[in-house]
């Protein structure tokens, strides 16, 4: 399985339309999450993904320390409805984590997860730094991993 790795401007036109749709598509339109998905931090976030045949179907945006959290962090991550269950998600974030541990040397990195999630995080090594709280109609808990 081959992930890629974009910077803002390396992403073409289409790329990023069809990043965006992604994440609208699940995020706001099968969540039924009305918020706002564009937030000011692409252009200075990594974006991981993965396609087959012209289809992105795994996403993960890197959002460097200082940006949103004292820590880098992991963010919007998504596998499109029809992958999953192939496991893209569990490779998304053992990815993320390499990135942000290799690139930034990075000893933290912080994310924001929906709380039926938080057991997936944790089997990376996540630990929660809060309690649930309600972010947009839909339970989240922060969480943090730590370099051993």
């Amino acid at each position: 399985m081959d992930f890629k790795i974009y910077q803002f401007d390396d992403l073409s036109a289409r790329t990023l339309y069809d990043v965006l749709k992604l994440r609208v598509d699940v995020f706001v339109v099968e969540q039924n999450c009305p918020y706002p998905e564009i937030d000011g931090l692409d252009q200075q976030a990594i974006h991981l993904l993965y396609s087959e045949n012209d289809a992105i179907l795994a996403y993960a945006r890197l959002v460097p320390a200082g940006l949103k959290y004292e820590f880098p962090s992991i963010g919007r991550v998504i596998v499109h409805k029809e992958a999953r269950g192939r496991g893209l998600a569990k490779q998304l974030i053992e990815k993320s984590i390499d990135y942000i541990s290799e690139q930034w040397q990075a000893q933290a990195i912080q994310l924001q997860g929906q709380v039926y999630l938080q057991e997936f995080y944790q089997s990376f090594g996540f630990q929660p730094t809060s309690e649930s709280y309600d972010e947009d109609g839909i339970p989240h808990v922060d969480m943090k991993w730590t370099r051993n």
